[in-house]
């Protein structure tokens, strides 16, 4: 067995390292293309840097040995800096004790409370769209779903002060952390210029902003059928106390930057891809036509089998969390690499998802692969939430959004485009730029 795969001379990233700091998935899909479906960087004095595509190594390091394996220290220590110790950012013991807590919330039956808080909101949200104009489609579903979000976890419209200023703030976090991430070499000039600084009051004004809102909920008398009751009343199994307030706030801050930016991005590929697609267009208007609008959300959800194919496809192609990273805790193999410990690998799902040893002709968008008799073929090649115990764990609240998002702006309008690609950002989620449509209301 080799050590590593093929190396990619450290030179090499010097001399691109401006476009790959832009954008990093055009050198990572020619190192794939030149080396094979893993290969690696060994930067000066640092531990080797793996890169994979390959869904055999990806489900050893996230489902089959994934407790010989960490998130790195950018999603754990770094990220933890602005949005707390929550699920996304803990790790070990503490991280598998807060997983067992949450997790029920999360279950189908508790998420049939929220759909209705769900259907309602999304239903607000698309009443105002500019008609008769092409613009742009990503600030549309940007604010849809940090409304669905608010609303589900506080219960609060996001047209209230309040909530409309964490979402200035978080936007802002987000915006910041991207530029910290990708440029390491200017850390020096954002603490002297005072922008750490001034970030960490707005995460400080953030954290207070949840911390009222936590507080108020604990002495009112009034039932709702929120996240945050659901987390208020969960009790660790050990000992039958609560989360703190404190623990709150990281988990909430979590869901909060987790669950509507990577929906929103979702929404916009998606939206773009049935738009471009007539035959998809008409087998999507074919299938909510004929669902009668008076039904409970959760039966409509059941109905929307073609639909739920398309926002999967869509994710194959466009997977909002495009990127993650594992660390050896200790030496390992796999496939034909001995990996040392310490070795940082990075899963490109962005390139697992468009393999042409996994899929057939993977740049075209085919929502039938995600059909019940095909999707056995594709559940082994496919991660749109992870794998493994750290799968995401509200990617069925998430689905449920984008469903009947769907369902309620085709029904309300005809979408069109003349885009035939999209340009992507790709940040801590894929971020579509200038994806533009035009609505119509519908009149039949």
């Amino acid at each position: 067995m080799c050590k590593y795969p093929n190396k990619i001379p450290f030179f090499k990233l010097l001399l691109k390292s401006s476009s790959i700091t832009r954008n990093p998935i055009p050198f990572h899909k020619d190192g794939f293309n030149k080396h094979g479906d893993s290969f690696a960087i060994s930067p000066p004095f640092a531990k080797t840097v793996m890169l994979t595509r390959d869904a055999d190594i990806t489900k050893h390091l996230l489902r089959k040995n994934h407790r010989n394996y960490n998130k790195s220290k950018i999603q754990t220590k770094f990220l933890s800096k602005y949005v707390g110790k929550g699920l996304l950012t803990a790790s070990g013991d503490y991280w598998l004790k807060q997983r067992r807590l949450i997790q029920p919330a999360f279950h189908k039956e508790k998420l049939q409370k929220l759909v209705a808080i769900m259907e309602g909101t999304i239903g607000k949200q698309i009443e105002n769209i500019q008609e008769n104009k092409v613009i742009d489609s990503y600030p549309i579903m940007n604010e849809l779903a940090f409304h669905v979000v608010a609303k589900s976890l506080f219960d609060y419209s996001s047209d209230d002060d309040t909530m409309h200023r964490l979402q200035e703030i978080i936007e802002k976090l987000q915006d910041f952390i991207i530029r910290e991430i990708r440029q390491p070499h200017k850390k020096w000039w954002y603490q002297i210029s005072g922008l750490v600084k001034k970030h960490m009051l707005m995460v400080r004004e953030s954290r207070t902003i949840i911390n009222n809102v936590i507080d108020e909920r604990r002495v009112s008398q009034k039932q709702h059928d929120d996240l945050l009751d659901m987390l208020l009343k969960a009790k660790y199994e050990d000992d039958g106390t609560s989360m703190t307030n404190e623990q709150l706030i990281d988990e909430i801050l979590i869901f909060f930057v987790a669950g509507h930016e990577t929906t929103a991005n979702a929404l916009t590929f998606a939206f773009h891809l049935i738009a471009k697609n007539p035959e998809v267009y008409q087998k999507v208007l074919t299938e909510i036509d004929a669902i009668d609008d008076g039904l409970p959300p959760m039966e409509k959800i059941a109905k929307l089998n073609y639909v739920k194919n398309c926002v999967e496809e869509a994710m194959r192609l466009y997977p909002p969390a495009w990127i993650t990273d594992r660390v050896a805790i200790e030496d390992d193999s796999f496939a034909d690499f001995n990996i040392e410990k310490g070795t940082m690998i990075g899963i490109s799902f962005y390139e697992l998802h468009r393999n042409e040893k996994y899929w057939k002709n993977p740049n075209d968008f085919i929502p039938e692969r995600f059909s019940d008799e095909n999707r056995k073929e594709t559940a082994g090649y496919y991660f749109p939430f992870g794998a493994g115990p750290r799968m995401c764990i509200g990617n069925g609240f998430a689905l449920y959004e984008m469903m009947l998002t769907v369902y309620a702006m085709l029904k309300k309008y005809q979408i069109e485009t003349d885009q035939e690609t999209v340009e992507i950002a790709p940040l801590i989620t894929l971020k579509p730029i200038n994806v533009t449509l035009k609505f119509t209301k519908r009149t039949t």
